[in-house]
This record gives structure tokens, sequence and C-alpha cells, in this order.
């Protein structure tokens, strides 16, 4: 078998790419690339409670957590101030940053980062969203500004007003643009004072030329606060950019709360975060910026032991496609056998032999049904076949295709059982009969992943490695539980699915999740126009044939979700999100393969 690893070690100048050590598979890779400066990895990605193990080894190392802050600040600051320069007629004397504050360490950056803007000349006003600063490093750097060169605003409610307030039912959407004096009375004057306030900030808000939301980091869960959300939610023309994360946003699994800031950009320290390659959140990050802020290399140590995160790149598969000597053969490509399809859903078993076609298999026989062979060998005559008797409803027989299949098995590099299949008590026999047998990868699919809902056993008994590749309903039925636990979960499903059973995991949707027992990799590539019924029939027989000529489960996975998604891209660059169908994505996966190798070509040079 061929591991997908970086062909050989290179330390390359400042602002590229390199690889710390060359010994390891690509799962084991930590890649670097110079943003700011150095040691921001552009591939990996950690969980929260990862980062934090980070950042105590770097200050074991001799960076300490207040070095990290101010580089962080450093780095938002730069962000601030090349965005700002794109208009250099206005000076940034006439352009107002505006930071929303929490109480923790994301508030110290914010500090840490306007510290640096005030001597660049911008003018600077600090709203304190979640209340003054509490956490050490955060009231230092609040303490370093310069009071006459900062206005310092409210955005929270004092606790001696938060019942009155809560009674008028007021917020920052219902301000009144003129106040009407009342008669006095101790809550007419609190009214007074809090609509005060509260003028202040949207008036500051919606002067702003940027916006830096710093009010909760990675390690928020649960519901803003209404007066956060209310912040939020004030209209403005300005630029928006979060740091680490948008407030609102769950960092671990990619949920959000209701109000979240939607951020135009946002700048994330050191790593990527998993959360962040997750729908519903990724789409409220806006640009993504990885920054630098002087983490040690060795700093990755303390999370050696962990699982490892990956953000799936060209660079995570450097030895794919496998060369095409001169000398090879169609035995040199592996042989995929797919059983699929029934009398009344033919065209799935064509999508995923025209997959494991095109995605360079040396050949590929389709074990299915008469009606379906006869439509499918007019649409794919590449293909060689096995016949199988099937049911007055046209699905397969299991009894009468004991024999041929398990001779068709023992000739595979991989099977890919599942597509348009149905499932009956002869097609879940058919799925134990391949997991049971198969010496090779076996890649289950659609019916074939309902199969193994119906009988675990299938699982629990196979003889070789199995990539299973469900949507979220599929996963849903696998673990007897609602959609929404999985779409709320994604990450973590997958990952404990993989570790039970002994299998990778492939789950699909905006943002693909691919895990075995050790390793989760988030894929990027893909739009919505790939939303649409044989787009996944396709990517089960590219992971077929990656997987037939060698590669690991992991890899051949990771390998086929990331080329389905460029094909998918391009695809969508012809013809429209709209308009696309999945034939479009088979016939541009050949140019899925040509902007992968100018990109690889591109990158070397």
């Amino acid at each position: 078998m061929c591991r997908l690893t970086p062909i050989n070690l290179k330390i390359i100048p400042e602002g590229h790419t390199f690889i710390l050590n060359s010994q390891f598979s690509i799962n084991q890779q930590f890649l670097y690339t110079n943003k700011y400066k150095w040691g921001v990895n552009n591939m990996q990605i950690v969980s929260p409670k990862q980062m934090a193990k980070i950042e105590d080894r770097s200050e074991e190392l001799g960076v300490s957590k207040r070095q990290l802050m101010e580089n962080a600040g450093k780095a938002l600051a730069g962000v601030i101030d090349d965005y700002c320069r794109r208009e250099p007629d206005i000076s940034p004397e006439e352009k107002l940053i505006v930071f929303l504050t929490g109480k923790g360490n994301n508030g110290g950056d914010c500090f840490a980062a306007a510290n640096n803007l005030i001597y660049r000349g911008y003018r600077i006003t600090i709203i304190c969203v979640g209340g003054k600063p509490v956490s050490e490093l955060a009231a230092e750097m609040y303490d370093k500004l310069p009071r006459d060169r900062v206005e310092f605003l409210d955005g929270y409610r004092s606790e001696n007003v938060e019942a009155a307030l809560e009674a008028a039912e007021l917020d920052y959407m219902t301000v009144p643009t003129s106040r009407e004096d009342g008669a006095d009375s101790p809550i007419n004057d609190i009214m007074k004072k809090e609509q005060q306030r509260m003028r202040l900030v949207k008036s500051a808000m919606l002067r702003a030329y940027v916006i830096v939301d710093g009010v909760f980091g990675t390690g928020f869960h649960g519901q803003l606060s209404t007066d956060a959300a209310s912040v939020f939610a004030i209209g403005s023309g300005a630029y928006r950019i979060a740091v680490d994360v948008p407030s609102g946003g769950n960092c671990t699994t990619g949920t959000i709360s209701n109000g979240i800031f939607k951020a135009d950009e946002t700048v994330t320290f050191g790593f990527l975060k998993t959360g962040m390659t997750q729908f519903p959140l990724k789409k409220y990050c806006g640009k993504i910026t990885i920054a630098d802020i002087g983490i040690p290399c060795k700093a990755v140590e303390a999370i050696e032991e962990d699982r490892k995160y990956y953000r799936i790149e060209r660079n995570h598969l450097a030895a794919f496609p496998p060369n095409r000597e001169r000398d090879a053969h169609k035995g040199t490509f592996g042989n995929v056998l797919i059983i699929a399809g029934s009398s009344s859903m033919r065209g799935a078993a064509a999508f995923a032999a025209l997959g494991a076609l095109r995605s360079g298999a040396g050949t590929v026989r389709l074990a299915s049904v008469e009606k379906c062979i006869d439509t499918v060998s007019a649409l794919v005559p590449e293909a060689t076949y096995v016949e199988l008797e099937c049911d007055d409803y046209g699905f397969m027989l299991y009894d009468s295709s004991k024999k041929p299949l398990i001779d068709a098995i023992g000739k595979a590099d991989a099977v890919v059982i599942g597509c348009g299949m149905g499932v009956t008590p002869d097609t879940i026999e058919i799925t134990k009969l391949v997991t049971e047998n198969a010496k090779c990868p076996v890649i289950i699919d659609a019916d074939g992943i309902n199969c193994i809902a119906s009988d675990i056993d299938i699982l629990v008994k196979k003889q070789s490695d199995i990539i299973i590749t469900p949507h979220v309903g599929e996963m849903a039925r696998l673990l007897n539980c609602e959609k929404s636990m999985v779409e709320d979960n994604r990450i973590v499903v997958a990952e404990k699915y993989a570790e039970q059973y002994g299998v990778t995991v492939v789950l699909k949707g905006a943002g693909t999740i691919v895990a075995d027992s050790r390793i989760t990799a988030a894929n990027h590539t893909g739009n919505p126009g790939m939303s649409v019924g044989g787009s996944g029939d396709i990517l089960a027989g590219m992971i077929g044939a990656i997987a037939a000529q060698g590669c690991f489960p992991m890899d051949s996975a990771c390998a086929g979700v990331y080329m389905h998604g460029l094909a998918g891209d391009a695809a969508a660059e012809k013809f429209g999100q709209e308009a696309m169908l999945p034939r479009d994505i088979i016939g541009c996966i050949p140019d899925a393969f040509r902007i992968f190798k100018e990109k690889k070509k591109n990158k070397d040079q």
C-alpha cells in the first residue's frame, strides 16, 4: 500500500511552507507557514482544549502567555491596519476603530491591538460588552491604554438597573432617537441614564470604520445575553472582524447561539479551531485568517498523544495520484468491484462506476440485477458486469448471488457496496457476506449503511478495512437518534463511531468530516450545487478507485472527498450551482485532476 506522504524534507525561505519532520506519515506531519512570522500550522487544526495545552506548553518553553497576548494584539492590529490602508486617501485620524470586549483574554487581545493602533494614529473606542476585564492578563492590557486617547463606553447593564430595564423591555434596537422626559421618579431616572448610555454605544457603532468583536473566545458555549446580541445586531456599514471566533460560536462543535456576531473576517490565532470548519459557524466567520503569535514549534508536543485534526489540503495528498509508469497496465491500478443498483435505482450504480473509472481505477466490475446492468452498460461500456438474480421488486437475491459474489470479491482490490441497492433481508445478507469475506478495503454507502443500521453485526464481524460514507440522515439511523443530534455534534459523532467500530467514517455535508480511530480531517472543497441525488454515489466510486490503487483507508477517504469537492467546484464554475447535475461532476473529474496537479506544480516551483 502507498502512504500519502510528502516526498522530501524542505526548508524554504520565510513566507513559504516547510515540513518539520519528514520521517512521519502524512497523518503525523506538522506543516507550518509564515503568515506574519513563522510557526503557524496551515493544515493542522486543534480543539479549544488542545489550544489551551499548547499555550501552557509554550509558557514552559519560554514564551509566556503575556507575550502570546501581545503578539496576538500585534497580529490583530496588522490585519486592521491592512484593511484600513486600502483607502489611502482617508487618514487614520478619520477612521474610528470600535472594539467590543469581554471580561476574558479575548478582550485582552483587543486591548493589546488597540494600544498598537493608537500609535498609528487611529481613533479608538472600547465598548465593554461583557463588563470590565477580570482575567489578570486582560486587566493588565486594559490598564496600559492611555485614558486621554481612548473613549471607553459601557456596553452592559449594571446590576441595579437590570430588573427595571427588563420590565421596560429596553434594548439597543428600540432606543428612541430623541428622549422624552417623563415625571421625575427613580425608574424614570434609571431609564434616562440607560437610554443615554445605549445611545452612545449605538452612535459609536454607526460611526465605526471597523468593528472588532472580542467579547467571547473559543471556550464559549450556550446562549448569548440579550445585551450582547443587541449590540451585535446594530446595523452598520463597518468592516466586522472577529477575534479568534465570532462571539456566539461554539469552537468545538461549530454550532451557534442566536444573535451571533457576523464577521467579514475572523482572525484566529496559531491554528484553525475544529468548530470553524463546520456549518453554521463557518458561514459567520467570513474570511478566516490564521495569524502566528509566536508559539514555539515544540509546543505542539503537548498534544502528541491526543487525536489529530487536519484540514484536507493538496499538501495532504502529496503522493496522489500515483505515478503512471510507462510499463503500467490495468492491473497496476486496481480492480474495483461495485455491488449496487436495482431495477428502480439504476443511476446510482452508473454514477458509482463512472466515479471509479474517472478516478483512475484499472478495471471496474458492477454486480447488479439484469435491468440495472442493461442500463449501465450503455452508459459505461468500459466496465464489466456480474449479473445477479432479483426478486419480484427488482432487488438482488442472496442465495443465488452468494457464489458469484464471493468469486468477484476474491479478485477485487476494493469493494463498493450500497448505492441504489435497496434494503431487504437479502441485501442485508449480501452486505454481511461482503464484510465477512472481503480481504480488501470495503466502502459502504447509501443503502449499505441502512443495512448496517438493521444489523450492526455487519461491522462487528468485518474482516478488512471499512469506510462508511453516511450523510446526516443515515448517520442518525445508525445511531438511532434524531438528525439534530448529529447535526449539532458532527465531529464527535464521526469520531466516536469510528473508534467504537474500528472503521473510517466519512460524514458527508458542508465541511465533510473524515475520521478514523485517531485522526479527524475536515474538507473545504465543494459547494451547494452538489446537493443533488447521485453526488454521493460518485464519491463512493471515487474512494473505491483510490483505495484499489493501494492507498490506506484514511488517505483514500481524504483524497476522494477533496477531489470530489474540487470536481464539484469545477462543475459549478462551468454550469452554475443552480443548474449543475451529478453527471457534470463526473465530467469535471478530469478538470479536478488538472487543477490539482497545477496547484501542486506551482507550489513546488
